[in-house]
């Protein structure tokens, strides 16, 4: 992973919310952390197009997001604070096959690739189940089992272990750990922050500190909390 912000700006309905970010992203695991309304879920937004900078660019693996949009967002796997925002379709395995649809023609394989990401998380059990009767954890479980079966090459994850329960979140934890794809993750979970090997701290928009996961938590907590 190759990831670059350069001279990076950015607003939201008129109101500055990044500004001056030049960064090279480069480690397996990066955590983000900040107040809310910092930037941090603006940070990453911009890693797979969902968000342009007004001003400055950012690349990913030599991509330049503003013009190389469907390229990055192949190659970027996102998976939102709300699963509500992914999944569309009412059975598990429908919605997980439909991302599918343009990176596998075989039906077939379609299946088998969605079952896979399931069995991969502990919930392949849901299948065949209606989205409306799981729990906000198996609905972020689900979410994260559509975006792993398109097997992107990055991963950005916007506060995944808010909706999971202790042992749904141990359990996040650890596939997260095993998973071969390097990632970003934001997140308020200071305990999952001591796995990553660099943290960003942003602050009023700003990158505020930058390093490794013991000096960042101690700066985060004597400057933010």
């Amino acid at each position: 992973m190759l990831i670059e912000f350069k001279n990076v700006s950015v607003e939201r309905d008129r109101r500055v919310v990044l500004t001056d970010l030049n960064l090279t992203l480069s480690e397996q695991r990066i955590g983000i952390i900040g107040p809310n309304g910092s930037g941090k879920s603006s940070l990453v937004r911009l890693c797979n197009g969902l968000l342009l900078p007004k001003t400055g660019q950012v690349w990913v693996d030599g991509l330049d997001t503003a013009n190389d949009v469907a390229a990055v967002r192949r190659k970027v796997g996102f998976v939102f604070q709300n699963p509500d925002n992914q999944i569309v379709f009412p059975v598990v395995h429908e919605d997980i096959e439909f991302g599918l649809k343009r990176r596998e023609s075989d039906p077939k394989r379609r299946t088998l690739r969605a079952q896979v990401a399931l069995e991969l998380l502990g919930v392949g059990h849901l299948t065949e189940r209606s989205v409306h009767t799981l729990s906000g954890g198996e609905r972020q479980l689900v979410a994260l089992a559509a975006v792993l079966a398109t097997e992107p090459e990055i991963l950005v994850f916007d506060e995944p272990t808010t909706q999971l329960d202790l042992r749904l979140r141990n359990r996040f934890e650890r596939h997260l750990a095993g998973l071969p794809q390097p990632a970003l993750v934001v997140s308020h979970d200071l305990v999952l922050m001591q796995q990553m090997n660099r943290v960003l701290v942003i602050d009023q928009g700003r990158l505020a500190f930058d390093g490794a996961p013991t000096e960042a938590l101690d700066w985060y907590q004597a400057h933010c909390a």
